[in-house]
């Protein structure tokens, strides 16, 4: 099945709210909702995390100093502290890439967040779109994105689909003159973190620049802290396009918190529980059969990508019945019949899946 390519004539969003996130579905609901649509781990931040955060605020008359967070990022990942640079979340990282590059063509391949597009179209740069196939579960091939792409946006394990690309065919989209920008907001969400171009950023040609957040695993949405993985120059680079100070004394401070062998150990074994409610979920949604609730490929992130004839109805009727869930058709390369659903504990799945019994039921 060939891959389509949708141009960027006009600049047009196609339709899509690019800007529609999550984080809608629960604002201003008027009722308390058991959250299914933001992807940020339940029973988060953890104790000791916001201890050490809190412990922090007496340090917030000095201006902050990222030195020693930088330093543990980079100790982390292996990499020279010259090829770490700290953001207010992923989401700055997105707008930085958009002021600082100059591209011919970029291309993003969805299904997938919507920030990197948005931020690139707010730039002004033009953006083509790679759009992946249910039918073959949005797996990528490399041959779909175009040869003369000098910017080529994806994200690993991707939201909302829940695929993990191999590294293989990732590395295979780098070469001379061009920007690959890996999102792995998610991938500590993946046991062990495989598919990770982390590790194999020296090695790879052309420009290749990692993101990565700690809102995720961690519970900081409303602290604001990522950072990039990228070869120096590429971080001073980005680095000219940031305001001072722009990362947060208690934002570093969670950083370094996270970066440290505990922090890491806790997050492996909660992407090890994920993996297991996951197929919890996976099953019950199973028992609605063929009919039912159609999951496509193979999910492997903290959230799964559904789809139903009636999926608006569905939305509604779980909001009705104390459930937000993520509404698929603001994704270009979807449409009205996907949600997306976070992955929770069996025994919030379970209550889920008896809500979703009713909806059918009554529908």
């Amino acid at each position: 099945m060939r891959t389509p390519i949708e141009p960027a004539a006009g600049q047009s969003d196609g339709g899509h709210d690019l800007r529609h996130h999550g984080d809608a579905e629960v604002r201003d609901a008027g009722a308390e909702l058991t959250d299914l649509a933001v992807n940020v781990r339940s029973g988060t931040p953890p104790a000791w995390l916001k201890a050490r955060i809190a412990a922090s605020l007496d340090t917030l008359a000095a201006y902050p100093d990222g030195r020693a967070a930088r330093r543990a990022v980079a100790a982390r990942h292996g990499v020279a502290e010259e090829g770490v640079l700290l953001t207010a979340g992923a989401a700055e990282a997105f707008v930085l890439l958009a002021r600082a590059l100059r591209t011919v063509r970029g291309v993003v391949v969805h299904p997938q967040f919507t920030e990197p597009e948005a931020a690139l179209r707010d730039a002004g740069h033009p953006v083509e779109r790679v759009l992946l196939s249910a039918a073959d579960g949005f797996r990528l091939d490399p041959a779909a994105v175009p040869e003369s792409a000098d910017l080529v946006v994806i994200g690993n394990p991707t939201n909302p689909t829940s695929v993990l690309h191999p590294a293989r065919t990732l590395t295979a989209l780098a070469r001379p003159g061009r920007t690959l920008v890996l999102d792995e907001a998610f991938i500590d969400a993946v046991p062990g973190e495989r598919e990770s171009l982390a590790p194999h950023l020296a090695g790879l040609p052309g420009r290749v620049v990692v993101l990565r957040s700690l809102t995720k695993t961690w519970g900081l949405a409303g602290l604001r802290v990522g950072y990039v993985l990228s070869d120096p120059e590429t971080v001073a680079m980005l680095a000219r396009h940031q305001p001072l100070w722009p990362v947060s004394a208690p934002a570093l401070t969670a950083a370094q918190a996270c970066c440290e062998p505990a922090a890491l150990a806790e997050a492996d074994a909660a992407a090890r529980q994920v993996a297991v409610d996951r197929g919890h979920l996976l099953a019950r949604l199973g028992e609605f059969g063929p009919a039912g609730l159609h999951t496509p490929g193979r999910p492997q992130a903290p959230f799964v990508l559904v789809r139903h004839p009636e999926a608006v109805t569905l939305r509604e009727g779980l909001r009705a019945r104390g459930f937000a869930v993520r509404r698929g058709d603001t994704f270009p390369g979807l449409g009205p019949s996907w949600l997306r659903l976070a992955v929770r504990d069996r025994e919030c799945t379970d209550r889920l899946v008896t809500a979703l019994a009713k909806v059918l039921e009554g529908h």
